[in-house]
């Protein structure tokens, strides 16, 4: 008996449905397999990101080392890890004080992390530190700092396993980055330098330790979704070390505008005719770097880039892709959409 053929559509839809929920219980079993009895190290695990990735690789039974800044924070995670875990299937994760404001540390935190299990196979390095300010604004003791947290700190402490996984010629280190590693926003710039910096220095690493069977991934995510929002930046301002990058206020000061020449190229005359285009498109852009992505589904794609062996990961809206590919095969042209979003925040501020 032949199928009517208004039944073709429906059934091809359950067939493809089902095969779906199939694939993905297979990908979901294989991922907690692939990390079973693995020693994975989470830096700042008391974080949104870090939160999500511990859950995510104890349930799949890896053997876990979390670092934090602070120890209540980090029994509270433990508690929450240990609740309703089965034993058999888990292990109970080893809480380790890591600042990377403290660098002097560092040394010590290695020597603990190897102590917990002899070994590493899996580090995370998801540690970070946010900042929005005009640049005339920062200290340079700021600076430091963040570049501390953001690139002294992860490299070191990559350095610091680096022996242990050399000796075992196997092992993965992951950097959780962000998108202004590859893509500079303006009113961000010590933040930015310091991701760059990061991406430089660990892709560097990936070709150097690929020898010894050892693997580099980067993740450069937008902004992360949060509830709380980030204090803006009177000057001086006052940043707040996390790995969450919530929702930014508008900056309390804006660069002096530049002083009109008295010859202007033609170029900048074509910019100044196509102004009210290049604000639009400047706000539209900004409001897309500025819509994030969840901590979970962070943490997601960071158990994926690890059971899949991916060396370089963009999670990000089209917007932020297309800008990167403008930054490399047009430039000038994003150069002039960024600057005019520049002056028309500080043409709103002053009518305000």
């Amino acid at each position: 008996m032949a199928l009517p053929s208004v039944m073709v559509l429906p059934l091809l839809i359950v067939i493809a449905a089902g095969i779906y929920y199939i694939y993905t219980e297979v990908i979901h079993f294989m991922s907690k397999s692939l990390v079973r009895n693995k020693v994975v190290v989470i830096t700042d695990a008391v974080s949104g990101v870090g939160r999500e990735c511990a859950q995510l690789f104890h349930k799949g039974g890896a053997r876990l080392v979390l670092c934090g800044t602070s120890w209540d924070k980090l029994e509270s995670l433990y508690d929450s890890l240990t609740s309703d875990a089965d034993p058999r299937e888990t292990f109970a994760p080893k809480l380790v004080i890591l600042d990377f404001s403290d660098m002097d540390s560092i040394e010590e935190v290695v020597a603990e992390v190897g102590d917990c299990y002899g070994c590493v196979d899996v580090l995370i390095c998801n540690s970070s530190m946010k900042l929005k300010a005009p640049v005339q604004s920062v200290s340079l003791e700021l600076d430091r700092n963040i570049m501390d947290i953001n690139y002294f700190g992860p490299s070191t402490l990559a350095k610091g396993v680096l022996p242990m996984m050399i000796s075992r010629r196997s092992g993965h280190i992951v950097l959780v980055n962000s998108i202004q590693g590859r893509l500079a926003v303006p009113f961000r710039s010590s933040y930015a330098a310091s991701k760059h910096a990061a991406q430089a220095f660990f892709d560097c690493l990936r070709a150097e330790v690929e020898e010894y069977g050892i693997l580099v991934s980067t993740i450069s995510h937008t902004f992360i979704n949060a509830s709380a929002t980030m204090p803006s930046a009177p000057t001086p301002p006052a940043p707040t070390p996390s790995d969450q990058s919530p929702s930014e206020q508008p900056p309390t000061e804006q660069p002096p505008t530049e002083q009109p020449t008295s010859k202007a190229p033609a170029s900048q005359s074509l910019v100044n005719q196509l102004a009210p285009l290049l604000n639009k498109l400047a706000a539209y852009i900004a409001s897309q770097l500025t819509h994030g992505v969840r901590p979970s589904v962070l943490a997601n794609e960071i158990m994926r880039t690890v059971n899949r062996k991916r060396k370089e990961v963009l999670l990000a809206h089209p917007i932020p892709r297309v800008a990167l590919y403008l930054r490399s095969l047009f430039p000038s042209f994003l150069f002039a959409v960024v600057a005019a979003g520049v002056k028309d925040s500080a043409l709103a501020d002053q009518m305000q």
